[in-house]
């Protein structure tokens, strides 16, 4: 007989983008150190490890935006905007004809 389910435990969300930007700097090391064994010049490799670095920063970048989009897209789900033209209550009003009390009245 299978044991009854417990409520699923809150555990921390894994933080996809930093495990990514730390294997591709893993690889802007690897890369070069393996171009070095293998014949390839200095200046190369040394070129190569900074275009590896650039394009990771750039994904990094371009990840933690992506991150940022989808948070606001969850959080817009759980309380939806409520529109352009939506009204919050009275005295909300912008733009018109107002008679404040201010222009004689006749």
């Amino acid at each position: 007989m299978p044991a009854p389910r417990t409520a699923p435990q809150n555990r921390p969300k894994p933080d996809t983008v930093s495990d990514v930007t730390r294997w591709a700097a893993f690889c802007c090391v690897l890369v070069p150190t393996v171009l070095v064994c293998y014949g390839v010049s200095l200046a190369a490799a040394i070129s190569t490890a900074l275009g590896l670095a650039a394009v990771t920063a750039a994904c990094r970048a371009l990840l933690r935006q992506s991150e940022r989009g989808a948070a606001r897209l969850r959080a817009e789900e759980i309380a939806p905007h409520r529109g352009r033209h939506s009204r919050t209550g009275a005295g909300a009003h912008r733009g018109g004809r107002h008679s404040d009390g201010n222009t004689p009245v006749d």
